[in-house]
């Protein structure tokens, strides 16, 4: 009996704890209070790119609640300038997960290489980091080969750090930017960037970097953990 009711309490231990950290996760028992000028002046903004034309996009980017995304499609003159730019924002909790090396694989990609970090230098000297990984799909006729990028901000510098939904959980609003391109190949293999994808990577970074701090409003809560590892 005594074993009994020790098994018990363990288990209501390990659940009680679990729906607590759920809780402070999702923002469950205190109040969301986005900033509302700079969420809308995140979503209006477009990338600026020369010899590109932009269009708004219905978003297919997987939403949790209180989250709101909006992509915006940019096809450049140049051939090799095709992309996806979304931005995600709203609670810790729902933004913080459904990266895409989770989501696009249970639509039917795989996954060409494990999600590496990238450093990209801004003008203003600051470094933005992502994640990016490389995806296909293969369908009846072709084959659809995507490389995707995302990261992080509480505060206008982009970030990807290990274990975000942890890493964020003190945030009083999260953002998120995906980027998608076409994956570059040689040879058949994937290949680096072309200077127009470049351009508009780093453009996207700075500019939403520029619209967040500019947008005015309380700072975000520090996140409760580090930046990422090395």
């Amino acid at each position: 009996m005594l074993k009994s009711r020790s098994a018990f309490y363990v288990v209501a231990f390990f659940v009680v704890g679990a729906a607590v950290v759920h809780g402070a996760i999702t923002h469950r028992w205190s109040l969301f209070t986005p900033d509302a000028a700079r969420t809308d002046r995140m979503h209006e903004m477009q990338v600026r790119v020369p010899n590109c034309e932009v269009s708004e996009i219905e978003n297919d980017v997987p939403l949790k609640e209180r989250s709101v995304a909006t992509s915006r499609r940019y096809v450049g003159q140049e051939p090799s300038l095709y992309a996806v730019v979304s931005i995600i924002s709203g609670v810790p909790g729902a933004v913080s997960t459904h990266t895409p090396d989770v989501c696009y694989q249970s639509s039917g990609y795989r996954m060409l290489h494990a999600p590496k970090r990238e450093t990209v230098r801004l003008a203003d000297g600051q470094a933005a980091t992502l994640f990016v990984a490389d995806f296909e799909k293969k369908k009846e006729t072709s084959v659809e080969r995507l490389r995707v990028r995302w990261a992080w901000t509480t505060d206008g510098t982009w970030a990807a750090p290990d274990y975000a939904r942890f890493h964020y959980m003190k945030a009083n609003e999260l953002y998120k930017l995906y980027i998608l391109t076409t994956l570059p190949e040689a040879d058949g293999k994937p290949a680096d960037d072309p200077a127009a994808v470049r351009q508009l990577v780093r453009a996207a970074l700075e500019q939403y970097s520029t619209t967040f701090r500019q947008s005015g409003g309380s700072p975000a809560v520090s996140p409760s953990h580090p930046g990422s590892r090395p």
